[in-house]
Order: structure tokens, then sequence, then C-alpha cells
């Protein structure tokens, strides 16, 4: 969990992405999630938290957070029982895609007048994807790159995707009997390395070149993608 901190504090994201592709090598994508859940949820809301642009955010991204939601709804169960081996599998495939993505600089612009058209199909997606892999990235984040969003508002507006999100595998979770009492409280352990993870990289985010750490990031992780596919 730590090194997945380090991740978003460097990068302002792939906490998740990282977290559930390391854990995921020793435990099903149901358990790996159900330990993400008080971590994400603190670190995302932290990231929310700074700066004034909720309420014009939550106006512009309506249409996407509640397709997150619904898409959260029609995946529910996806991740546990029969499914357990098509979810892992599914992780690997989406993090190949995820880095591939990254690697590529894949940033597509999305026009202002259609926005909050393709933010419902871009929610319900994002939200099917978190329901079954655990991971919420994809295709959420190149959506909200594509906004035109500066910088400040752009991390905010990360931040209000992810945390919605984690409250929709939260109760996904919930309801399949995976997020029990014994998992939350190790779940809550688990914010105190991603919190020093966080503080890690945002002390290194000035003294390397975001760049390079970029790269090796995204390789790395469709490296673990790979691995988990296959």
């Amino acid at each position: 969990m730590t090194v997945a901190g380090v991740v978003k504090g460097v990068v302002g994201m792939g906490l998740p992405a990282v977290a559930l592709g390391l854990m995921g090598l020793v435990m099903p994508p149901a358990a790996a999630s159900a330990l993400l859940v008080v971590p994400a949820s603190v670190t995302n809301l932290w990231q929310l938290a700074e700066g004034g642009r909720v309420g014009t955010l939550l106006r512009r991204l309506w249409p996407m957070l509640i397709g997150i939601a619904v898409g959260g709804w029609l995946g529910q169960g996806q991740m546990t029982g029969a499914f357990a081996a098509e979810a892992h599998r599914a992780l690997g495939a989406l993090l190949v895609l995820y880095a591939a993505l990254g690697l590529l600089s894949f940033r597509p612009a999305v026009p202002q007048h259609i926005e909050r058209l393709v933010g419902l199909p871009v929610g319900i997606v994002t939200g099917l994807v978190t329901s079954i892999t655990g991971v919420f990235m994809l295709p959420a984040v190149p959506f909200l790159n594509g906004l035109g969003l500066e910088r400040d508002a752009l991390v905010q507006a990360l931040g209000l995707s992810f945390t919605v999100s984690t409250f929709v595998l939260a109760f996904d979770l919930g309801g399949q009997g995976a997020l029990d009492g014994a998992m939350l409280l190790g779940s809550g352990a688990a914010v105190v390395p991603a919190l020093v993870g966080m503080r890690i990289g945002a002390w290194l985010r000035g003294r390397i070149s975001q760049t390079l750490f970029r790269r090796f990031f995204y390789a790395g992780m469709l490296m673990l993608g790979a691995t988990l596919a296959l």
C-alpha cells in the first residue's frame, strides 16, 4: 500500500491500479478490493477537498457520476463466486490497457457541448469496470483528461470520480459479503501506509522528472497486468 501511495503522491492517481495489481498476485480481486476501500476513500476525499470547485464540478459532471452508480449496480456480484477467475484475468487485461494508454499519452479532446451526453455512458462503463475488476480508472480518466480542465480542477475532478467509484465498490462488496468486519479492520490499518506513501511521493515529485517516472510506472503496470492476465 505504501508503494501505491508513493505513485499517487507523485502523479496524482494510480493507487488502486498499483495496489490491486500487486495484491492480485497473491489474493483474489474481491479480497484485494475490500482491503483497498478505506485507504482509497480517505486519499480520494483528501484529493477532492483540495480547492473550492466541488459545486462547479458536480454541476458539470453529474451525468458521469450517476452513470458510475448505474454501472456499479448493473455489474454487482461479478467479482466474486463463479466470476472470480474471470475478474482476475479482467483485472490484468485492464491494467495492460491502462498502461498502454499512459505510454501513448492518450488524451482525447471532449467538446464541452457534448460532455454531458458522453459523460453518462462513460460513467456506466466505469461503474461496470469497477464492479468487475475493482479498478476505477477507465474510461473515466481519459474522459476527464479530455475536458480541458486546468490542473487543480482536474485533480479535484479525479478525486470526485474516484470517491463515487469507491463508494459503489464498497456497496457492491458489502452486498456480496466480501467486506466484513475483519476486512474493514484490515482496510483501516492500510490507511497509514497509504498516507505515508503519499507524503513520500509528494516529496519525490519535486526532485525527479515526472515524465521519466510516468514511463517507468506505466511500463511496470504493463508487465504486471500481463502477468495477471496470463
